[in-house]
């Protein structure tokens, strides 16, 4: 057999060399996983399951500019709005435990959803909670139209009318809607609720004296009521709200003693985040938790801001009891 000439040697070496090159490249991973003590070395994404303006929106961009100041890297917020929350939620629990995609979202999608959604394919589980951002209290409040003033006229008109009266809230499984049906529970009330695509048309119906009663978010109803267009029972939060020290809690009058439901909101990352990672968002979260600034801008919007030692797997455990219950009572399911 004939000798290979030089130039065919050469070629063939540099065949064996690129196949070589190939099957190292495919070995290789695309990226170098990064050093979780070196985080954060490029932007933070935040998803608010929510359009822009609402109040999770609003927790989501404050938070954002605290975590950018003190991590020292741009904080974006995206909002994905859609099905309650629930789709931000799942892109979150869908991303990489790499720090770079959180979550600032509110009960209704971290804790409610999967109790009455069939369709909610993440769980708690999904999630590495960094902690409790704030929450602010519901409100009960009845139109002109019902003549009611307090609580215990409230009480006493709807039990000798059973079934005659109506409330409203934002949506189906919702912490408003559940709020609701904590109040019909606790006083052996029987209403019926009618779900409202958002506040806008709860409010034209209730200032329009088209319905008796509904349930806020207090930042939300606080104008109307402050207007005088509806009229105030009392918060849904175990205490008085401090920004509404003169409307009374619900729990103040012994038919609602264990009314105690508020709209929360936490920062969640996705399950299994490095320890590293942890410590710098909960350290961060912190601080901004203390700044005297943030508080004021979150009393500004109607929000208490959440102790850093909340333990946040008895917390969220505890609310999901409280609302399993109550999803129990009104057999609430979408």
């Amino acid at each position: 057999m004939p000798t290979p000439s030089i130039s065919r040697r050469s070629a063939a070496a540099r065949a064996l060399a690129y196949g070589l090159s190939l099957v190292a490249a495919c070995a290789a991973p695309a990226h170098a996983a990064e050093d979780p003590a070196a985080y954060p070395t490029k932007p933070i994404t935040i998803i608010v399951g929510y359009p822009p303006g609402g109040s999770t929106d609003l927790m989501g961009r404050l938070v954002g500019v605290e975590l950018s100041n003190r991590l020292g890297q741009p904080v974006v917020i995206e909002n994905l709005g859609g099905a309650g929350g629930t789709i931000g939620a799942q892109k979150v629990a869908n991303a990489a435990a790499d720090g770079y995609t959180l979550l600032v979202g509110a009960n209704n999608e971290l804790a409610i959803a999967k109790l009455v959604t069939r369709n909610v394919k993440y769980s708690i589980n999904s999630f590495t909670p960094i902690g409790l951002i704030g929450s602010q209290p519901m409100v009960l409040v009845a139109s002109p139209k019902s003549g009611v003033k307090n609580a215990n006229e409230f009480t006493q008109l709807v039990k000798k009318n059973p079934g005659k009266f109506s409330y409203g809230s934002s949506g189906v499984g919702t912490a408003l809607h559940l709020a609701g049906e904590m109040v019909k529970e606790q006083g052996g009330l029987f209403m019926t609720h009618i779900p409202y695509r958002g506040v806008a048309p709860l409010t034209n119906d209730l200032v329009g004296n088209n319905l008796e009663f509904g349930v806020f978010v207090l930042s939300s109803g606080l104008p109307h009521i402050k207007a005088g267009k509806v009229i105030a029972l009392g918060t849904t939060e175990a205490k008085r709200a401090q920004a509404t020290p003169d409307i009374p809690a619900l729990s103040e009058f012994p038919q609602f003693k264990n009314v105690d439901i508020t709209s929360w909101f936490a920062l969640m990352a996705p399950a299994h985040l490095p320890q590293p990672i942890q410590a710098k968002l909960k350290k961060a979260l912190n601080e901004t938790l203390a700044s005297p600034d943030f508080r004021q801008k979150m009393s500004a919007a109607g929000s208490g801001v959440a102790s850093p030692d909340v333990n946040m797997g008895k917390f969220l455990n505890d609310e999901i009891a409280k609302y399993t219950k109550i999803v129990q009572f009104a057999k609430i399911e979408e």
